[in-house]
């Protein structure tokens, strides 16, 4: 049997919002943590969905339910639902960015799939926004070649932290009315181009180093590090659901 991921603790947590319900037929969810164990190996070896081992049923079966519930929103929701009490004194954004397997390649409109041409070829990036814990609220793809501070505004939406941390790639007069239009503290380094002396508070901007261990903890899962998947949906599912174990850590 392959190694699981999930500790009984974990499982009861996320169990209630996984689909599948008691009917005259059975109990049609009875096998929705071995189906989540599958995608989890999948995401962490990032092996091709072919080579899912026996233990976890039919590898086509176990695709194709994957792929309803990404055209559902169901990862999504997950995710949601366990982010859902963030700690907003603080909010550390940052961007990172994935090169695309051929595999992956997306054989029409790619910028559509969150798939753009960088200097390391066929790349997305990874957008997150974490909370003062490093525990993942809000994440977005953009092709690879997209700014970091064009994406901030989705980042933030909806939130009220006391203070936004980001690196000097976030340096940037909209952003900044943007972020204290919230209330909040902007702590952003400027750009050596800026002629306006600006304030860093260098003491809060130190745990900014959080939204950069977030991206440690995804990578080590292989198919999160390098994108397989051709639909964005598909990939951000993955990457929700990832998001989700560790909310649940």
């Amino acid at each position: 049997m392959a190694r699981l991921l999930l500790r009984d603790d974990q499982w009861r947590r996320i169990e209630p919002l996984l689909h599948g319900k008691a009917s005259d037929r059975g109990v049609t969810a009875k096998d929705n943590r071995l189906f989540v164990e599958a995608i989890l190996w999948i995401a962490r070896t990032g092996a091709p969905w072919r080579d899912l081992p026996d233990a976890f049923g039919r590898w086509h079966t176990a695709y194709m339910r994957y792929n309803r519930w990404c055209k559902k929103g169901v990862w999504q929701q997950i995710f949601d639902t366990l982010a859902d009490d963030p700690d907003l004194e603080q909010l550390m954004i940052d961007g990172s960015i994935v090169r695309v397997h051929q595999q992956g390649a997306a054989k029409k409109a790619q910028n559509a799939e969150a798939m753009g041409t960088s200097r390391g070829g066929l790349s997305t990036k990874i957008h997150a926004a974490v909370d003062a814990l490093g525990n993942p609220v809000r994440l977005v793809l953009t092709p690879g070649q997209a700014s970091e501070y064009g994406a901030a505004p989705a980042l933030l939406d909806g939130f009220s932290p006391q203070a936004v941390l980001g690196d000097k790639g976030y340096d940037s007069t909209a952003l900044r009315d943007l972020i204290q239009a919230v209330g909040a503290e902007p702590v952003i380094p400027p750009k050596k181009n800026r002629l306006a002396h600006i304030e860093v508070d260098w003491h809060c901007y130190k745990d900014r180093n959080l939204v950069e261990r977030f991206f440690q903890k995804i990578k080590q899962f292989r198919r999160l590090a390098t994108r397989y998947e051709r639909l964005a949906r598909n990939y951000q599912s993955l990457l929700c659901l990832v998001s989700a174990v560790i909310w649940l850590a």
